[in-house]
């Protein structure tokens, strides 16, 4: 990944130089190890701060729309010849590109005010996952070497396989390189391993209504309602969220088991045809509240009923968003 680095500096450099992007939006070495957080560089010497490996966890379309809307909000109190353009660069990577094709589609902003630069992805580490592999014990530091991360803990150093430590979104990813981009700062990275993809799916959907239902209410009484997740997801950018209105009052502000289950309903249904997988809610979860496994059954239904995988193409509508003779509608009235 060191050539994608290089790369991505270079390129990130050129463009605020050369005025092409008034802002990067990238990520960056950060205090914490097993994370590097997200940065926003407008000088173009700042680009030398740019990093590019498995720590990068973060979706970082979230943050294209929120500038992008920012500034045409504040342009609106502007005379029309003051008005102003903003171009935003990101680093993205196949789960990002899916995000700003839906902004896109959803005709959030133009494709002219965003510059593109794709980065090959081989997957992202789970914290998670890197905490029972360690037995909960207290990272110092850690960095990546080839197919491994090595972890230095009070009690020495490890050396943990870099697969048995990537998210499994990232392990079942079929869009793990940029579908589109400006600028491409690595060759493409290899292929993941797609044939598990809705491996959980399939065993959730063979048990009965009751038993889903249980585990979802179990699930969902994990859940603090931090709202982490929707503040996480590049899908979720309404001015103001249905939690938050109080004519009408979808959800109360109290610890009410079934508020906090229509939060979560009402959020993973308007992710049908909208979620691209990247985890960013699950990482963010304090919890551990599996909601993968619910958005994955979304996903599944919108390629089964009606062949859309989210995010492909801007040039094709939104999935609910467009009719088409050919689909499907025996799930209306026999819903699995």
């Amino acid at each position: 990944m060191e050539n994608v680095e290089t790369k991505l500096r270079e390129e990130a450099k050129k463009l605020l130089a050369e005025k092409k992007a008034d802002i990067i939006v990238g990520y960056e070495k950060g205090t914490l190890p097993l994370l590097a957080p997200p940065c926003f560089i407008t000088d173009p010497e700042d680009a030398e701060k740019l990093v590019w490996n498995a720590f990068c966890v973060q979706n970082l379309a979230k943050f294209v729309h929120d500038l992008l809307s920012q500034h045409r909000e504040s342009q609106k109190r502007l005379k029309p010849a003051d008005r102003t353009k903003k171009t935003v660069g990101v680093v993205a990577r196949g789960c990002t590109t899916r995000s700003l094709v839906i902004h896109l589609q959803e005709k959030q902003y133009n494709r002219d005010d965003i510059v593109i630069l794709g980065v090959p992805c081989t997957g992202y580490v789970d914290r998670k996952k890197m905490d029972a592999l360690i037995a909960g014990e207290e990272i110092l530091e850690a960095s990546v070497a080839g197919d491994s991360v090595l972890v230095k803990t009070a009690a020495g150093e490890r050396k943990i396989p870099l697969k048995e430590a990537l998210a499994d979104n990232c392990l079942a990813c079929r869009f793990n390189n940029p579908l589109i981009s400006d600028l491409m700062t690595g060759d493409h990275a290899p292929a993941m391993d797609v044939t598990q993809e809705y491996a959980r799916v399939d065993e959730f959907e063979k048990l009965s209504p009751d038993e889903r239902w249980n585990y979802f209410t179990r699930e969902m009484d994990k859940c603090v309602r931090c709202y982490a997740c929707r503040n996480a997801c590049p899908s979720c950018y309404c001015k103001v969220c249905f939690v938050e209105q109080s004519q009408p009052r979808w959800v109360g502000i109290g610890e009410d088991r079934s508020d906090t289950q229509v939060f979560q309903l009402m959020r993973l249904f308007h992710m049908a045809g909208r979620c691209v997988d990247c985890g960013s809610c699950i990482a963010v979860c304090p919890m551990g509240v599996d909601l993968r496994r619910f958005l994955k059954k979304l996903d599944k239904d919108a390629l089964e009923l009606f062949e859309h995988r989210a995010g492909i193409s801007p040039d094709e509508p939104a999935m609910l968003g467009a009719f088409k003779e050919s689909d499907k509608e025996d799930f209306i009235f026999t819903p699995k």
